[in-house]
């Protein structure tokens, strides 16, 4: 016959699971309620007129300097060089626009006559794990924080901007980004600004995406420094093509892929060099370009006005340009 535990047995097995739930939870609650108190007074609500026929937008935005700097996203502010911000109190005050960076949907803000204001500090992108507690904070409203939790889905992800550049090193989270939210601080369980909210996916289940904070801080750098991001461009266009394997194995290369020219600006750095449509690029200072996306990216800054090594497949044989990368004027894509 089956020995049955006695009635207190089953009692204490039972209730012992909902006790640990509950420590759970507040554990939880806890530290969701701390980042909210900590970094809530730090968001802002971001409000634009409608410019040159472009209409007017709401968002959110983080202030990251107790002087008055706040970070938002490029696609709220949109061309606008005055900008209208309300605190957690519904306080308001004006702002003017210190630079955009569309590649990057990022913007920063320099707001009027306040002082001392509430900051949050940016935290390392580079320290993030996957399954990691974080809260999405928003002043749509311009009267009080809103607050989303949830988990870092994946890291290192890419996101098309509204330039058609990738967005390097995007984070992907479940935590709910909500109508006007967008240009406010993904933060940590530590209170620190890790992400700012960029994109949310409709239909696709809450998927969110917050370009990471150490990108944040490049811009935020170059922004202060330059009033723009610097990079750099060799006047072409191209597209994505397929690197023929035996081309490949020719070549001595390993590229399924490359970045073919299918135009060129007339006296532009490539064209100056000696290339030509239907090249394909195969690689640029010894690093390999798969795609116009590698090539885009890998035209940075350090590039500029220096000689790079330009590596094209053209008709089969591998050939190598010396090509000096100019800054890329607004509205460039390589």
């Amino acid at each position: 016959m089956l020995d049955l535990a006695s009635s207190s047995d089953v009692e204490d097995v039972g209730t012992a699971a909902p006790s640990s739930d509950t420590e759970l939870l507040d554990a939880y609650s806890n530290a969701v309620i701390t980042v909210a108190d900590k970094v809530g007074p730090a968001v802002l609500r971001v409000e634009t007129n409608a410019v040159k026929g472009r209409p007017g937008a709401v968002g959110s935005g983080v202030v990251i300097a107790p002087d008055g700097l706040v970070l938002t996203n490029s696609h709220v502010v949109n061309g606008a060089k005055e900008v209208r911000l309300a605190d957690a109190e519904g306080r308001l005050m004006e702002a003017r626009t210190l630079g955009e960076d569309p590649d990057t949907d990022l913007a920063l803000l320099r707001a009027g006559s306040a002082r001392d204001l509430p900051s949050a500090a940016l935290g390392d992108s580079k320290e993030l794990k996957r399954g990691q507690l974080v809260i999405a904070i928003g002043n749509p409203l311009g009267f009080e924080s809103t607050v989303t939790a949830g988990v870092i889905s994946a890291l290192g992800r890419s996101l098309r901007a509204r330039s058609g550049r990738l967005i390097e090193d995007v984070i992907q989270t479940d935590a709910a980004l909500n109508p006007g939210n967008s240009g406010g601080p993904l933060v940590s369980s530590r209170g620190e600004v890790i992400g700012i909210n960029t994109a949310v996916i409709m239909g696709a289940q809450g998927i969110c995406f917050a370009v990471a904070s150490n990108t944040a801080q490049f811009v935020l750098s170059e922004l202060i420094k330059h009033g723009r991001v610097r990079r750099g461009y060799i006047g072409v266009s191209g597209q994505t093509v397929a690197v023929p394997r035996r081309h490949a194995r020719n070549a001595g290369i390993d590229n399924a892929a490359g970045a073919m020219i299918t135009g060129l600006e007339p006296n532009g750095p490539a064209a100056a060099a000696g290339l030509m449509t239907f090249d394909t690029i195969v690689r640029a200072d010894g690093e390999p370009v798969t795609g116009v996306d590698d090539l885009i990216r890998l035209l940075n800054a350090e590039r500029i006005d220096k000689r790079v090594a330009i590596d094209v497949l053209r008709r089969g044989t591998l050939r190598t340009f010396a090509v000096t990368p100019l800054e890329r004027p607004a509205a460039r894509t390589a």
